[in-house]
């Protein structure tokens, strides 16, 4: 391979770049020492300002000295670095490994300025590990398009430019400009999933397989144009299934639709909403739920802090409501707001003293309401029913009673005597 052939590459790759300041993650090894080389050897990642960033992990003793190589290699090639120090946090259940790469992105993202682009080394070989790995955790196409050379990141993008490059022509790199690096200690625990891929399983394919990274990344590629497509379709499929509120599907749409897309329009409704997304097991028995149960039943399917629940023609995701207090009643002068349980308010517009108080509660059945305007009093169970309140929302609604009288169910239903009042009732974020 000619000496020029990474600079040649990355000259190609920078021309079809968004503009913007490159950031080279620099982790003091092989690959990242030959990006952060080659890139300094090119004018135009020069001219549109580059700089590197190390991350300290602090989960070995050579940590520091890892980090006094990077700025030395750094000084070496003129270009400013910084180092920053993180703490993994261990025992959440996915292991070190994980952990420590969720507090690597976690930095990178911080320290990333509008519009610069966070640059990782990151090859052919890395995209062939990752295919892997996702294949075994039994993902779909997103998973198995393995790693995508651009995309959005932070305040910018992250980009990686070597990934139709193979390991060895990084290091043939390395070796011809006498470029030196550190071994990380960690490589070589094949307890972890990614290096046991690494020295016992593609070793032994590619003896077998020659090409078999290259193989691996063609057929990422192609799984990553098919799931470019299906998350495009999903996007659509998402809006014509969404009800009026945001946080609502119209359920029996959602599963009318095609295999490949009701999953992924779940999860990209749940991303939106900024709640947790479900298991491969949550998704089933929500699709079994919703199929089985009589039209009179409430099925709900809860996982992390995310609770989906059916009522009527539509599906609701909301986060797990608070118990109430049993038998809750307050006196209320109106002078201030009242905090109701749940983190809901009540309050008077405008604030003032009233005498006697009035009574706040909630729900205990069989109360009757005359809304302003209406020839008859209503039961509150069947106006209810008719304004389409979810079930688990209908008992946490404050009633505000005057002696025996119901003046009003929250500022859903107001009699005239509730009217003046001028009530409102602040709901707490969702």
């Amino acid at each position: 391979m000619p000496l020029s052939s990474i600079r040649a590459h990355l000259d190609r790759a920078l021309a079809a770049l968004p503009p913007g300041a490159l950031v080279v993650g620099c982790s003091g090894g092989a690959d990242s020492s030959v990006l952060l080389h080659a890139l300094a050897q090119v004018p135009d990642a020069r001219a549109r300002g580059l700089r590197a960033v190390h991350i300290e992990h602090g989960l070995h003793a050579d940590s520091a000295a890892w980090s006094g190589h990077c700025r030395e290699t750094a000084a070496r090639l003129s270009v400013p670095i910084d180092v920053i120090r993180v703490e993994v946090a261990r025992g959440r259940g996915s292991g070190l490994e994980d952990a420590a790469r969720r507090a690597r992105m976690a930095a990178f993202e911080r320290t990333l300025r509008p519009g610069e682009i966070l640059v990782l080394a990151h090859h052919r070989d890395d995209q062939a590990e990752t295919v892997l790995l996702k294949l075994l955790r039994g993902a779909g196409p997103e998973g198995l398009g393995g790693m995508r050379v651009l995309r959005a990141f932070g305040a910018g993008y992250l980009w990686r430019p070597l990934l139709e490059l193979s390991r060895s022509a990084l290091r043939d790199h390395a070796r011809d400009h006498g470029l030196q690096w550190l071994d990380d200690p960690s490589n070589a625990d094949t307890t972890l999933r990614r290096n046991f891929l690494r020295a016992e399983i593609l070793p032994r394919l590619a003896a077998r397989w020659p090409d078999a990274d290259a193989a691996l990344a063609h057929s990422a590629a192609w799984a990553r144009h098919a799931a470019d497509f299906i998350d495009a379709e999903a996007r659509k499929a998402l809006a014509r299934v969404r009800g009026a509120a945001p946080d609502t599907l119209a359920w029996r749409d959602w599963l009318a639709l095609p295999d490949a897309l009701r999953d992924l329009v779940l999860r990209r409704w749940l991303r939106e909403l900024g709640l947790d997304e479900p298991a491969h097991f949550h998704v089933a028995e929500l699709e079994r739920q919703l199929r089985d149960a009589s039209e009179d039943r409430l099925p709900c399917v809860r996982f992390g802090d995310t609770e989906l629940r059916r009522h009527r023609g539509l599906l609701h995701a909301l986060r797990p409501l608070p118990p109430l207090p049993r038998d809750w009643q307050a006196e209320w002068d109106g002078a201030a707001a009242l905090a109701l349980p749940g983190g809901d308010t009540l309050a008077l517009e405008p604030a003032r003293r009233l005498d006697p108080p009035l009574l706040v509660r909630h729900r205990r059945g069989g109360e009757r309401i005359k809304p302003a305007g209406a020839a008859h009093t209503r039961e509150l169970r069947l106006l209810l029913q008719e304004a389409d309140v979810p079930p688990w929302r209908r008992e946490r609604i404050p009633l505000v009673f005057r002696e025996d009288a119901l003046l009003a169910v929250g500022d859903l239903f107001v009699s005239d005597d509730g009217a003046a009042l001028g009530l409102r009732w602040n709901r707490a974020p969702a």
